[in-house]
């Protein structure tokens, strides 16, 4: 796993924002960076799938096409141990007048390339994914559900097996909002400590 780093204050003042596009892809809530590929990112637009860069943002190709049934995307994940490996949850979670749904959670284990459908359609929003890092095969789901009325469907879902099966570990169907404020976080240094999950809900 990569070992992170830290930028002297006073590089990081130098620094300004600028838009590295694509202009075409929409509104985004999720992104993600390649732990291993500095120049390598993930963003997922509310309406246009998973694009990825190689160089920085000069250039972006949509990957997600002809693979997702569904376009919003609203968390992304790249495991830590294994970069080839991502996690998409669909529907975006920002609330807002004309929301868009997804289908549920894909996975690529070749950096994009091609992509399975994991399940989880009735979720419908997903807010965040959290992979364990040190096992590509842990991860954890958080959702809204349907948006709009309490519903099973809400809450958090765990898988063992790299998606193969999920289990619902926090089930807020009550809750008219939740999940969608989820963080995670593991102790690296001391496994087989379990990945701590922390929820919030209003």
């Amino acid at each position: 796993m990569a070992t992170p780093t830290t930028a002297p204050t006073d590089l990081l003042g130098a620094l300004t924002w600028r838009c590295i596009g694509p202009f075409r892809g929409g509104r985004v809530v999720a992104v993600a960076g390649d732990p291993m590929h500095p120049m390598t990112f993930y963003f997922g637009a509310c309406a246009g799938g998973v694009w990825k860069t190689t160089d920085g943002g000069t250039y972006w190709q949509n990957v997600s096409d002809g693979f997702f049934k569904t376009a919003a995307v609203g968390a992304i994940a790249v495991a830590d141990s294994d970069p080839n490996v991502i996690y998409v949850g669909m529907g975006e979670t920002a609330i807002r007048g004309d929301v868009s749904h997804g289908d549920g959670v894909y996975k690529s284990t070749d950096a994009g390339k091609t992509w399975t459908h994991l399940g989880l359609a009735d979720t419908r929003y997903i807010g965040r994914v959290r992979i364990h890092p040190q096992n590509p095969d842990l991860v954890y789901i958080a959702a809204l559900g349907h948006a709009f009325g309490p519903n099973q469907a809400r809450g958090i879902f765990r898988s063992k097996d790299g998606g193969k099966t999920w289990e619902q570990i926090l089930n807020t169907a009550d809750t008219t909002q939740t999940a969608a404020s989820f963080a995670s976080a593991a102790d690296a240094e001391a496994p087989p400590r379990s990945v701590l999950a922390f929820a919030g809900a209003a």
